[in-house]
């Protein structure tokens, strides 16, 4: 039952384990039920053996065994670790393990960690501290897994429309992996995960995970709100095959290789494309600026200059050197007000794509098709009576699909069937059915394969506008950058944008809305030179190093963007020496660094 997982955490040298057991009396009636002892062991590799091995205490071949009704191991009242009675089970005593990093009483980081590592634990899990030393308000807690206690915090910590989480399924290599996506309002996210974007899980217990870096991703876009969302991808559905390729024997990440890549890509689409999380990242983008443009204004207005008057920074630049007006925001509507039901009356397509009127999709991408419907966001993927979708071309099953449900908005995005040619045209059918329902919602609907398309989705630093005469829809503009909504951020707001003394920028991108820089003007090395110039004006100071930080944001920015996207560059980055990284920041801001200290230094006086 998985006991041979705390085979690496006994003591150091040895790896020593204790277990005893007992089966319960009531199995076995007429059989005495005895207890069994045994010693497990790390033995070090012998003479032609590679590798070490765990033996068990067995003399003759035989387990040790007693009689005894019950044996004093449970905990009593803290400090006492034991003398309760246990009647019966299995006891695995650990020596000398190591709890590293999660130095506080049991009922706090401890518990918060194994609630990130087993979301969907089938039982519950009762957990004592009696390590001597430390002082709580109590020394037991009960650890029902994440979802559980998200489920039981939802109001105070979950955005409003992502109430429940919004659900979906994705489909990779014809074998379904279910999801579910937590929005979190701002600065509640901590108090469940720190560093883990999307938690893999087996049967209840993490896997592997992605860190939430991953939302960051310019194929994802949702930087703005990384330090909000969660994702729990369960794979529980997928052979064990495709486990063993996926999964690392120590479940604290991932394999990596094409599957893991196939994967992702899924997910980057699915969270791409989320009408939710891109309305919530405009609301907080608004939130964000719209009472602190006007003292960007002056900034605006001298980027622009120092830009005229640098040809290597004029090329960085979207539409010559003028600025976007940051200052005209569109209305967004907060999210919430959907009310779903458990079991739909209706599943439609919100629109129609009839044999003479069919939907293009080119031959080397996917396609999406809608559906509105009046189901709540969990109902395909919930534990009690989900929904189910079929999807058939010609009574054949499609299984590479991902699925998402939200705010009665379902989104299907399909990969072509393979041997299809240019010029096809086929005829999907849905179906979509529940235990209330003697007839499904049926539905169908026609593509029409084109021509390959070459792939610009968000590739090769490029960024998309929307089109103003054509609302909805995106037009690729050239691989430029749109100069940035530049934010004073003051010592007070420090917490809200995890600022330190030191901080100096903070990038966040809402995607086609553009930067936004966050400028720390309580910067400790700001504000010690401004105390040691006596001579210059506090104030040109301040604006020399606020536009010194933009100009040297925007050409890393540029250099990140326009650099050929290579996995293997990733990876070796993680093993950059400090002269490799120094190397790479140089070759990222020489753009930006003469013209910045040109026009710097051109700073005489800052108008009011």
């Amino acid at each position: 039952m998985g006991g041979s997982g705390v085979l690496r955490f006994g003591s150091p040298e040895h790896r020593l384990h204790l277990l005893i057991s007992r089966r319960d009396p009531q199995i076995s009636k007429n059989v005495e039920s005895k207890w069994g002892i045994t010693i497990i062991r790390r033995e070090d590799p012998r003479e032609g053996m590679k590798s070490s091995v765990y033996t068990y205490l067995a003399p003759g071949g035989n387990i040790l065994s007693f009689t005894a009704k019950s044996l004093p191991l449970l905990p009593k009242k803290y400090p006492e670790a034991y003398g309760n009675p246990f009647n019966f089970g299995t006891f695995i005593k650990l020596y000398e393990y190591e709890l590293t990093g999660l130095k506080t009483v049991l009922t706090l980081d401890p518990y918060y960690r194994l609630s990130l590592l087993m979301p969907d634990i089938a039982l519950p899990i009762r957990m004592t501290e009696r390590r001597k030393g430390y002082k709580a308000h109590s020394y037991e807690a009960t650890l029902s897994g994440l979802t559980v206690r998200l489920d039981e915090d939802k109001r105070e910590n979950l955005e409003e429309g992502f109430i429940p989480p919004s659900s979906g399924e994705i489909t990779v290599r014809g074998q379904k992996m279910d999801f579910r996506l937590y929005v979190f309002k701002k600065g509640k996210r901590d108090k469940y995960a720190k560093t883990e974007g999307v938690i893999f899980t087996v049967n209840g217990q993490s896997q592997g995970f992605l860190s939430k870096n991953f939302f960051e991703r310019k194929n994802v876009g949702m930087s703005y709100l990384s330090d909000s969302i969660l994702m729990v991808v369960d794979c529980s559905k997928i052979d064990r095959r495709m486990q063993e390729d996926l999964f690392m024997n120590s479940r604290d990440r991932l394999g990596g290789g094409p599957l893991q890549n196939e994967i992702e890509k899924q997910l980057e689409d699915v969270i791409r494309n989320h009408q939710g999380l891109r309305a919530l990242r405009s609301q907080r983008r608004q939130e964000d600026i719209k009472d602190k443009l006007q003292d960007s204004k002056p900034l605006a207005d001298v980027l622009e200059n120092i830009i005229k008057k640098s040809p290597s920074l004029t090329s960085l630049f979207l539409h010559g050197t003028r600025i976007k007006n940051p200052f005209k925001l569109d209305d967004v509507k907060e999210q919430g007000g959907f009310s779903g039901k458990e079991f739909p009356t209706y599943f439609k397509l919100s629109k129609d794509y009839s044999q003479k009127n069919p939907k293009s999709c080119p031959i080397n991408r996917r396609f999406r098709i809608q559906y509105e419907t009046d189901a709540k966001n969990d109902y395909f993927n919930r534990d009690k009576e989900p929904g189910d979708l079929v999807l058939e071309i010609e009574d054949s099953s499609i299984k590479d699909y991902s699925l998402n449900l939200w705010n009665g908005l379902a989104t299907l995005t399909i990969s072509l069937p393979q041997g299809v040619k240019v010029g096809d045209k086929l005829c999907f059918q849905a179906k979509v059915s529940d235990i209330t329902r003697v007839e499904p919602f049926s539905s169908e609907f026609f593509i029409k394969i084109d021509d390959s398309q070459k792939n610009t989705e968000n590739g090769g630093g490029k960024r998309k506008h929307s089109s103003s005469n054509n609302k909805g829809h995106d037009r690729q503009s050239s691989s430029y950058l749109d100069i940035p909504t530049v934010i004073r951020v003051r010592k007070d707001e420090w917490e809200e944008h995890k600022f330190k003394q030191d901080s100096a920028l903070l990038v966040k991108d809402a995607a086609e809305e553009g930067y936004v820089f966050f400028i720390n003007m309580d910067n400790v090395y700001l504000q010690t030179e401004i105390k040691g110039s006596a001579k210059i004006d506090p104030k040109l100071l301040e604006a020399r190093f606020e536009y010194g930080m933009v100009l040297l944001g925007i050409s890393l920015l540029d250099f990140e963007e326009k650099r050929k996207k290579d996995d293997s560059f990733i990876q070796k980055s993680d093993e950059m020496s400090i002269y490799d990284r120094i190397s790479l920041f140089t070759k990222a801001i020489s753009p930006t660094l003469l013209p910045m200290i040109s026009s710097l230094g051109q700073l005489v006086e800052i108008e009011d």
